[in-house]
């Protein structure tokens, strides 16, 4: 049973995008290791960019330029 755990910042990702990232994912699962579609389990967390950091700051303040 293949389970992948996407992260992304909560920023405007579309329901059309996340179902084209879970049929493509599963996709890549049934052609490179031969899983079973109905046993492939994709979770998509989208995390608030107060709670995203990197390089020493919240993704907040990089994208406001609060450098």
């Amino acid at each position: 049973m293949p389970y992948i755990n996407l992260k992304v910042t909560k920023d405007g990702v579309t329901r059309e995008q996340k179902q084209q990232i879970v049929a493509e994912f599963t996709q890549t699962l049934v052609r490179v290791l031969g899983k079973k579609p109905e046993h492939t389990h994709i979770v998509i967390d989208e995390v608030d960019t107060d709670n995203w950091g990197f390089a020493g700051m919240l993704t907040t303040d990089y994208r406001t330029g609060k450098r």
